[in-house]
C-alpha cells in the first residue's frame, strides 16, 4: 500500500487513544463495514470495556466477530454483534439502553456515489434520518462522544451521497451546541481496499486479463488505507471537545491513472503492454478532483500531525430539523426531484448534475 501511495503509513498513538478508550463502553454503527470493522480492530490494543457492532447486514458482522473474539477475550473485552437498522428508532432505543455505550462511533451509511444518484430517496433514510436518529439517541441517552465518520464528497458536493453526508456534518455541529455529549465528524477523502473502491476493480480486472478501466484521465483522489482511517478516526475522538469537523490529512491527491499503472507494474506486469488502462468516461454524481476543505473554509493544527480541525463557523439549529424532515417527507413519497431541489436548500455549495435538479 505504501508503494501505491508514495508515502509512509500513519500509526496509532496510544499514548492519545487509551485515556480515551480504556474501560469504556464504545458502539459502532456499521460495525462490519469496510470502516467500521477496522475501527473495532483499532480499539483492541486501546482495551475498552465493550465493543458492541451494530449492522443490517449480518455475514460480516458475523465474521468480524469470529475474528476479533480471541483477543478480546486475551484482553477481556466484553465483545458482541447486534442486527439492526439505524432508521428503526425503536431498535435504537432498545440497543442504547441494553449497552449504555460511552462511546458511539457512527459509521452506518450509504456511500457509492453512482447508486445514490439512482436511489437518492435512500441515501436520505439512511443518511440524514438514519444519522437524526442515532444522534438524538445518544442525546437522549448521555453518550460522553459522538464521533460522525464523513467524506470529502461533502464538500462543495455534486453527487446526492455527498450532500446527505453533509447533512449529517450539519446535524452533529447543530446538535453539539445544545447536548452534553462531545459531538464531533471526521471528513477524509478514498480509502484504498474497502468495498467499492478501485482497489478490489482493479484486482477483478488484472485476474481477467484486464484491461485496467479508470473514469477519466486526470481524475485524482485522497487515499489512505483502511487501517490509517480507522487510526485516525479513533484518535480524532480522543482529542475533541465537541463541534468539530476534523479533516484527515491524506498527503497530495493521487491520479487514479498513475495508481493504475503503479498497480500494474506492482504486479509484475508491463502497463499498456501486458496489460491495457481504458478510459471509460465519468459516472453520475462524480467529481474530477475531491476537496477537503469547502469554499472560505479554513483548518487549524492539533496535537496530531495528520489532523486538522474545520475553522467553517458551525451550523446552527434553526431551520435544520424542519429540513431534515422535509427531506425525509420526501424520500418516503419517492420523490427524487423533491429531494435533491431540498439538498441544494440546505447544502448551499451542492451543484447537483444538470437536467437533475
Amino acid at each position: 500500500m505504501a508503494y501505491l501511495l508514495h508515502r509512509d503509513p500513519i500509526m496509532l498513538d496510544l499514548d492519545v487513544v487509551s485515556p480515551f478508550i480504556e474501560g469504556k463502553t464504545v458502539l459502532v454503527t456499521g460495525g462490519g463495514g469496510s470502516i467500521g470493522s477496522e475501527i473495532c480492530r483499532q480499539l483492541i490494543p486501546a482495551k475498552p470495556r465493550q465493543i458492541v457492532i451494530f449492522d443490517i447486514y449480518e455475514n460480516t458482522a458475523y465474521e468480524l466477530l469470529r475474528e476479533l473474539e480471541a483477543d478480546a477475550e486475551v484482553e477481556g473485552i466484553g465483545l458482541c454483534v447486534e442486527i439492526g437498522s439505524i432508521r428503526d428508532p425503536r431498535r435504537l432505543e432498545t440497543l442504547f439502553g441494553a449497552y449504555r455505550p460511552d462511546i458511539v462511533f457512527h459509521a452506518a451509511a450509504h456511500k457509492h456515489v453512482p447508486l445514490m444518484e439512482h436511489n437518492p430517496c435512500e441515501a436520505v433514510l439512511n443518511n440524514i434520518v438514519g444519522t437524526r436518529n442515532v444522534v438524538e439517541r445518544a442525546c437522549e441517552d448521555g453518550v460522553g462522544s459522538f464521533v460522525f465518520i464523513s467524506t470529502d464528497k461533502a464538500v462543495n458536493p455534486t453527487s446526492v451521497m455527498g450532500a446527505t453526508k453533509r447533512v449529517g456534518e450539519m446535524l452533529v455541529q447543530a446538535r453539539s451546541r445544545a447536548s452534553s455529549t462531545s459531538f464531533s465528524a471526521v471528513r477524509f477523502g478514498n480509502v484504498l481496499g474497502s468495498h467499492g473502491s478501485v482497489l478490489p476493480l482493479f484486482e477483478r480486472q488484472l485476474a481477467q486479463g484486464g484491461p485496467i478501466t479508470v473514469t477519466h484521465r486526470d481524475i485524482e483522489r485522497f487515499f489512505m488505507t483502511i487501517p490509517e482511517a480507522a487510526r485516525l478516526v479513533v484518535t480524532a475522538g480522543a482529542i475533541a471537545e465537541g463541534g468539530e469537523i476534523f479533516i484527515l490529512d491524506m498527503g497530495s491527491p493521487v491520479r487514479i491513472y498513475d495508481l493504475a499503472e503503479r498497480f500494474i507494474k506492482m504486479h509484475g506486469f508491463e502497463p499498456h503492454e501486458d496489460i491495457k488502462i481504458e478510459i471509460v468516461g465519468l459516472r453520475p454524481g462524480e467529481k474530477l478532483y475531491e476537496e477537503l476543505f469547502m469554499d472560505g473554509e479554513r483548518s487549524r493544527s492539533t496535537r496530531s500531525q495528520s489532523i486538522m480541525i474545520s475553522e467553517l463557523d458551525r451550523c446552527p439549529v434553526s431551520g435544520l430539523d424542519d429540513a431534515v424532515s422535509a427531506l425525509e417527507s420526501a424520500a418516503r413519497a419517492d420523490d427524487a426531484d423533491a429531494i435533491r431541489s431540498l439538498l441544494s436548500e440546505v447544502v448551499g455549495t451542492y451543484q447537483p448534475e444538470a437536467g437533475k435538479r
